[in-house]
């Protein structure tokens, strides 16, 4: 991993933790829904048009 990729995530670690000790769950929350929107979005992308039974 390159080290712009790890100090990305290391922000993003500091970020969530920060959220944790102000107690701030509602903005946790809507973070991780979009974590999981784009995530399940580049899935889709990446499926098949077609399925195979």
């Amino acid at each position: 991993m390159s080290n712009e990729i790890e100090r990305f995530l290391e922000r993003q670690d500091e970020a969530v933790s920060a959220l944790f000790l102000e107690n701030r769950g509602d903005e946790l929350t809507d973070i991780l829904v979009a974590a999981l929107e784009e995530a399940f979005e580049i899935l889709l992308e990446a499926a098949p048009a077609e399925t195979l039974h």
